[in-house]
C-alpha cells in the first residue's frame, strides 16, 4: 500500500510538471521560434521512415553479399602442375648439386659450425627420448617442498612443469639461435629456415604438451572418458599441419615461383581442411568436454549445438572449401563469426559459472546476519548478471548477423530535441550506460561498507552519508554521459526550470520540504542510518533515509515511513546520537517492616546478575519515598538500547527481584480497604478486608 501511494505521488508530480509546462506554453504568445531555441518535435511519418531505413538496410546487405561472393584467383593453373611434375622427375638428377651446396656451406661454417649442427641434432634426439629421466629427477628434487604446495594445486603444478620440460630443449635452442644470429651475420637460406623451424618446434612442443596434460592426465572430469582419443587425433592433425607448414616455408625460402607457392598453399589448405574434418566428426567426444552447468540458457545452447552439430560441421566444411577455392571473404567471415562467437559464448558461460561458484562459496562463509556482507554479495551477483547478459546478447546478435541490421533499423530519429534527433538505438545505449553506473555505484558502496569503513572505524551514519554522495555522484555522471550519448542539448533542460518552479508554487511545497529535509538529515549527522529513535511511542531503528521519507523499523518488525520534514521540524528522541547506552529505572515498593539496607543489597545483586545490563556503569539504588503503605525504591541500570529492549530488561529484573524478596522474607505491600457491615437484627458490626483497595 505504501509503495502504491509513493507511485501515485510521483505520478501526481509528473502530472503537475506537465500541466505547468502546458500552462507556460499556453501563456506564451505564439511566435516564430528563435534560432537555436530548444524544442521537442516528433518525427513525422515514422512508419515510412522505418520502411525506408529497412529498405536501405536490405540494399546494403545485398551489396555485402555481392562482395562476399566475389571470387579471388587462385594464382596457379595447369602449367604450374606441369612444372611441379617435371621438377619432381628431375629431383634425383639434382642430388649432386645439393651435395655440393652442403659441402660449400660446411667449409664456410668450419669445425665450430659443424659442432653446432651436431649439438643441435643431439638436442633434437634428446628431446624426443630423454624427457622421462629429466621429469623423474625434477619430481624427486621437489619432494622436500611438496608439503608447501596446496594439495589441489599440486597436479596443476606438475602439469605445468611437464609442459615446460617438454618444450625446454626447443626453447633453449631457439635462444641459442637468437644469440648466434645477433652476434654473426649469416644470411644463408637454410640458416634462416632453421630459425623459423625452431620457433615452430617450440610452439608445437608447448601446444602438444598442454593438450597432453589437459586431455590425458585426468585433471578435469570432462576429459576422463574421451580425452585420450581426442588427444591422439588432435596430435596427428597438429603434426600434419606442422609438416605442411614446413614444406611451404622450405619452398618459400628456396624461392620457388609464385604460382608454385600458390598451388602448395591451395593443396595444403584443402588437405588441412579434410584432416580437421576427421577430427570434428568425433561429436560425442568433443561435446563431452562441455560441462553441465545449471543455467537454462546454457543448457538450451548445448541442446541446439548437439542437435545441429553435423549440419553445422558440414556448413563449416563447405565454407572452408570455398575459402580454399578462392571465395575468401565469405569463407573467412562466416567461419570466424560462427566459431569465434560460439567459443566466446561457451567461455563466457564458463567464466560466469566459475565466478558464481566462487561467489557462492564466499557467501557461505559470510554470516547470514551481516548485512554489509550480504549486500556486497547481492551487488556482485547483480553486476555479474548485468555484464554477462549484455555481453551474451551482443555475441548472439553478432553470431546470427543481426547486430548491425538491428542497429541500422533502430537508428532512425523518433524525436528531435532542438536540432538533435534521438534514435531508439541511442536510447538503448544510453540506458545501458546509466544502468552500468547504477550497478557500479551499488558495488562500490557495498565494498566500502564491508571492507573500508570497518577498517578505518567509520561510523554507520557517516558511511551512509558518504554512500549517498557516491550514489548521487555516480547517478549524475551516468545521467550526463547518457544524455550526451543521446545528444540532448543541456540548454533544453532550462525549458523545464520554470515548470518546476510553478509546480512547487502550486502544491509541491511539502514534497520540496521533504526533499530538502532529506539532504539535511543525510549530511547533518544528527539523525543517521542505524540510529534508534522514538516514533509514536515506539522505539525503532532507522533502516533507510530516502529523499522524501525515512524508514524506521521497530523491534516488532513494524515499519514507519516518517516524512523527512517531521524529523527536521519536530523534537526527536535519538537514543544513539552520542552513545547507545541509556539509563532505565524500576520502581520497587516493600513493607515498612523491611530493612532498607537488605533491600538495597538484593536490588544490587539482581542488577549485577542480569546479563542484559551493561557492566561499564554500576547500577544504582535510590530510596525515593515513605509512601502510605510502602517504602519506595528505584533501581537504575544502564542498557544498550540497540540490543536490549527496555521492557525485556525490566521483566527479567522483576522476576529476579521477586524471587530474592521471597527468599529473604521481604513483603511487597499492596493497598487494602476495610469494609464494615451492620447486621439487620442486633446491629452488630462485622469487619473484613478486600485486597487491592485502599483503606
Amino acid at each position: 500500500m505504501k509503495a502504491k501511494n509513493n507511485f501515485i505521488r510521483w505520478l501526481l508530480v509528473c502530472g503537475v510538471l506537465m500541466l505547468s509546462a502546458a500552462a507556460l506554453a499556453a501563456d506564451t504568445p505564439t511566435a516564430e521560434p528563435q534560432p537555436g531555441s530548444p524544442t521537442i518535435t516528433v518525427t513525422e511519418n515514422m512508419g515510412e521512415a522505418i520502411i525506408k531505413e529497412a529498405g536501405q538496410v536490405k540494399e546494403d546487405i545485398q551489396q555485402q553479399v555481392f562482395i562476399l561472393a566475389r571470387w579471388t584467383p587462385l594464382g596457379w593453373d595447369l602449367k604450374t602442375i606441369d612444372y611441379l611434375y617435371k621438377w619432381l622427375l628431375s629431383l634425383p638428377l639434382r642430388i649432386p648439386e645439393f651435395t655440393q651446396q652442403v659441402a660449400v656451406h660446411s667449409r664456410v661454417l668450419g669445425i665450430v659450425g659443424s659442432l653446432v649442427i651436431f649439438i643441435f641434432l643431439a638436442a633434437v634426439f634428446y628431446s624426443l627420448f630423454g624427457r622421462k629421466p629429466v621429469l623423474q629427477r625434477i619430481a624427486s628434487a621437489i619432494q622436500p617442498v611438496r608439503q608447501r604446495i596446496p594439495e589441489p594445486l599440486y597436479p596443476l603444478f606438475m602439469a605445468a612443469l611437464r609442459v615446460v620440460v617438454a618444450a625446454a630443449i626447443p626453447l633453449l635452442l631457439l635462444g641459442a639461435y637468437s644469440a648466434i644470429h645477433t652476434l654473426f651475420t649469416y644470411k644463408a637460406v637454410w640458416f634462416t629456415l632453421i630459425g623459423d623451424l625452431l620457433l615452430l618446434w617450440s610452439l608445437s612442443a608447448l601446444t602438444i604438451g598442454l593438450l597432453r596434460e589437459l586431455l590425458t592426465r585426468d585433471l578435469f572430469k570432462v576429459t576422463a572418458t574421451h580425452g585420450m582419443k581426442v588427444f591422439q587425433i588432435a596430435r596427428l592433425v597438429l603434426l600434419y599441419v606442422l609438416i605442411c607448414i614446413v614444406l611451404y616455408w622450405a619452398a618459400e625460402a628456396f624461392r620457388f615461383p609464385k604460382d608454385v607457392l600458390a598451388f602448395l598453399q591451395f593443396a595444403i589448405s584443402v588437405s588441412v581442411v579434410c584432416v580437421f574434418l576427421l577430427l570434428m566428426l568425433n561429436k560425442r567426444a568433443l561435446l563431452s568436454f562441455l560441462p553441465a552447468l545449471p543455467y537454462r540458457s546454457y543448457q538450451n545452447y548445448v541442446r541446439i549445438l548437439n542437435r545441429y552439430y553435423y549440419p553445422l560441421i558440414g556448413v563449416s566444411f563447405v565454407l572452408a572449401l570455398l575459402w580454399c577455392f578462392g571465395f575468401r571473404e565469405v569463407g573467412r567471415l562466416l567461419l570466424v563469426k560462427i566459431w569465434s562467437t560460439a567459443g566466446a559464448l561457451i567461455l563466457l558461460s564458463l567464466g560466469y559459472h566459475m565466478l558464481r561458484i566462487w561467489l557462492h562459496r564466499w557467501a557461505e562463509r559470510v554470516p547470514a546476519d551481516e548485512e554489509s556482507a550480504q549486500f556486497l554479495v547481492d551487488s556482485v551477483r547483480t553486476f555479474l548478471m548485468y555484464a554477462t547478459a549484455v555481453a551474451a546478447t551482443a555475441l548472439l546478435l553478432n553470431m546470427i548477423g543481426l547486430l548491425e541490421p538491428v542497429a541500422r533499423v533502430l537508428s532512425f530519429p523518433m524525436v528531435k530535441v532542438g536540432r538533435t534527433g534521438i534514435t531508439m538505438w541511442v536510447v538503448v545505449k544510453a540506458l545501458l550506460i546509466l544502468f552500468f553506473f547504477i550497478y557500479a555505484s551499488r558495488l562500490l558502496q557495498a565494498y566500502l561498507d564491508y571492507r573500508v569503513y570497518p577498517a578505518f572505524g567509520v561510523e554507520q551514519g557517516t558511511g551512509y552519508a558518504v554512500n549517498t554522495i557516491i550514489r548521487l555522484a555516480f547517478f549524475g555522471v551516468g545521467l550526463l554521459i547518457a544524455l550526451d550519448t543521446v545528444g540532448v542539448d543541456f540548454g533544453f533542460l532550462l525549458v523545464f526550470a520554470g515548470a518546476i518552479g510553478v509546480g512547487i508554487g502550486l502544491g509541491l511545497q511539502s514534497m520540496a520540504a521533504n526533499l530538502i529535509s532529506g539532504f539535511i538529515i543525510i549530511f547533518g549527522g544528527k539523525v543517521r542510518k542505524g540510529d534508534w529513535i522514538k516514533v509514536e511511542d515506539a522505539v525503532g531503528m532507522i533502516t533507510d533515509i530516502h529523499p522524501l521519507s525515512t524508514r524506521v523499523r521497530t523491534r516488532g518488525n513494524i515499519e514507519y515511513l516518517v516524512p523527512n520534514s517531521n524529523l527536521v521540524s519536530n523534537t526527536i528522541i535519538n537514543y544513539t546520537l552520542s552513545s547507545p547506552t541509556i539509563w532505565i529505572s524500576l520502581p520497587v515498593g516493600v513493607s515498612y517492616g523491611s530493612d532498607p539496607k537488605e533491600v538495597e543489597r538484593i536490588l544490587m545483586e539482581a542488577a549485577r546478575k542480569e546479563p542484559t545490563v551493561c557492566r561499564h556503569d554500576n547500577p544504582k539504588v535510590l530510596f525515593t519515598a515513605f509512601a502510605d503503605s510502602s517504602l519506595n525504591f528505584e533501581l537504575a541500570v544502564c542498557i544498550d538500547v540497540r540490543h536490549q529492549p527496555e521492557k525485556v530488561v525490566k521483566s527479567n529484573l522483576y522476576f529476579t527481584i521477586f524471587e530474592e524478596f521471597k527468599k529473604a522474607g521481604i513483603e511487597i505491600p499492596f493497598p487494602q480497604q476495610e469494609i464494615r457491615i451492620r447486621s439487620g437484627e442486633d446491629g452488630a458490626l462485622t469487619r473484613g478486608f478486600i485486597p487491592g483497595t485502599s483503606s
